[in-house]
């Protein structure tokens, strides 16, 4: 069942189109990655999508529902959950405390904080926290983990708001090779487990043609191609604009842009 429909959306800042008649469907459980050259438009789809841009023209469905002209909030309050490429916690905060947060908003309890919100919660924080390994580290300042544990805790985080719809925006941006395969695979298992349709964007190839079901091609504001990976990693405008050479076929990784 669709998800997201995305309809001939279009943005221009100062007369510089950044997105052109964009249109895709994303599906329940389905990981979508969105790839392309600096400056290809996929930060102002992001946008787009997630509400913190209007676009000039076009459309955005949610189950159906025009999400279009609705804020980030009411995007929240109505199921899209959002992480960032530099993840988002409070770093004086316990593990525990970050997701509980996350569950008071959820709650729309901020309004009522007459006891201290470390005693809200906690069994659901926990459970949040056992899905995406942390657990164990429920009771560690957020600043004393490692950066990849902390990605862990900021997914725990998003989860909370029992999100539908998940954009990544370049989910493992600073971790290391292994880090960035656990990662995606938990989150693939989470998506799966609990239908949420996961759009991505993604510099590292070996994350999007390892992870992504399908993959959608950005080169200035327009989709060029949309595929499975292999469909993708075999397409000659593909390869011209973006992947390079046919050995990036074979090794994609070195090939990802600045």
């Amino acid at each position: 069942m669709t998800l997201l429909s995305v309809q001939s959306l279009s943005k221009s800042f100062g007369g510089v189109a950044a997105a052109r008649e964009v249109s895709f469907l994303l599906e329940r459980g389905e990981m979508l990655a969105m790839i392309g050259p600096n400056g290809a438009g996929k930060s102002t789809l992001f946008n787009m999508v997630g509400g913190q841009l209007r676009p000039d023209q076009g459309v955005v469905l949610l189950d159906g529902q025009n999400i279009t002209a609705a804020s980030p909030q009411k995007r929240f309050r109505l199921g899209v959950g959002r992480t960032f490429q530099v993840a988002q916690t409070f770093l004086s905060m316990s593990v525990a405390e970050n997701v509980q947060m996350a569950l008071v908003s959820h709650n729309h309890e901020n309004g009522a904080l007459w006891a201290p919100a470390r005693t809200r919660h906690r069994d659901e924080a926990m459970a949040l926290l056992e899905q995406v390994g942390m657990a164990d580290m429920a009771d560690h300042p957020c600043a004393a983990l490692a950066y990849g544990d902390v990605k862990r805790v900021e997914l725990a985080i998003t989860l909370a708001g029992e999100p539908k719809l998940l954009l990544m925006d370049e989910p493992t941006a600073g971790m290391a090779a292994r880090e960035r395969a656990d990662l995606m695979d938990l989150t693939a298992r989470i998506a799966d487990a609990k239908s949420i349709g996961v759009l991505f964007t993604e510099h590292d190839m070996d994350v999007v043609f390892g992870h992504a079901e399908r993959v959608i091609v950005l080169v200035r504001g327009r989709i060029i191609a949309t595929g499975s990976p292999e469909e993708v990693r075999r397409n000659e405008d593909v390869r011209r604009a973006y992947l390079g050479d046919e050995h990036a076929l074979e090794k994609p990784k070195g090939l990802s842009p600045a």
